[in-house]
């Protein structure tokens, strides 16, 4: 078996992921799944169900990566099953919420982290985790455009390329957003900043790939 090297495209990953080989595609794994929890996590407002939408969402690559193009980028490829995985999610929370009713902001924040912080460091968490809850607690529609433009910095087209809908209808998004009440967007344009030293749980390549062998 051919060893996986470091500086080794995603595309010559991809292709031997493809052929089974389970150390390429833990490279791509380790490679993309920091960018690919922040993104989710922001979808989501919760950091564990975000690290379980990872998983799967590697589970789903792993179970498909014979179908990627290995002409085009994979983390692209790699959003859009997470952004599915997302939407899914949406929908078993709007059932949870219908049943169980909203949390309140006392309970998000206790969510977010319950360990005794400095003053400084509480605030800036409690202000992550109460923007967090504001973009959660948006439509789909716009919590999706907003979190790939605004946060993870992507263009108007490549945010739609991802979300399968047009430029055009990610920058109508915009206003919609912005007059959004429970929302606080800066007035000057600026990107949220990301929560720092926001990472998942370790994923086992082993937990991954033993749901199954591409297909």
């Amino acid at each position: 078996m051919m060893p996986t090297r470091e500086g080794e495209s995603d595309a010559a990953l991809a292709r031997r992921a493809a052929a089974g080989n389970e150390p390429a595609f833990g490279m791509l794994m380790r490679r993309h799944k920091d960018s690919l929890y922040r993104t989710v996590r922001r979808l989501t407002g919760d950091p564990e169900e975000a690290y379980d939408l990872v998983q799967e969402s590697f589970v789903s690559a792993w179970r498909n990566i014979a179908r990627f193009d290995a002409t085009r980028p994979f983390l692209p490829w790699l959003q859009r099953i997470a952004l599915n995985k997302v939407r899914d999610a949406a929908r078993r929370r709007a059932v949870r919420r219908f049943l169980l009713g909203p949390a309140t902001d006392e309970e998000v924040l206790r969510v977010a982290d319950a360990a005794p912080l400095p003053d400084a460091q509480a605030a800036d968490r409690q202000s992550v985790a109460l923007l967090d809850r504001g973009i959660a607690d948006l439509p789909f529609a716009l919590r999706a455009p907003l979190v790939l433009t605004a946060i993870d910095g992507l263009s108007h087209a490549e945010a739609g390329l991802r979300l399968g809908i047009s430029a055009k209808a990610v920058e109508t998004c915009v206003p919609l957003m912005s007059a959004s009440p429970s929302l606080a967007l800066s007035a000057t344009g600026e990107r949220p900043a990301a929560a720092s030293g926001v990472k998942p749980r370790p994923i086992s390549i082993a937990a991954v790939t033993a749901t199954g062998v591409p297909k």
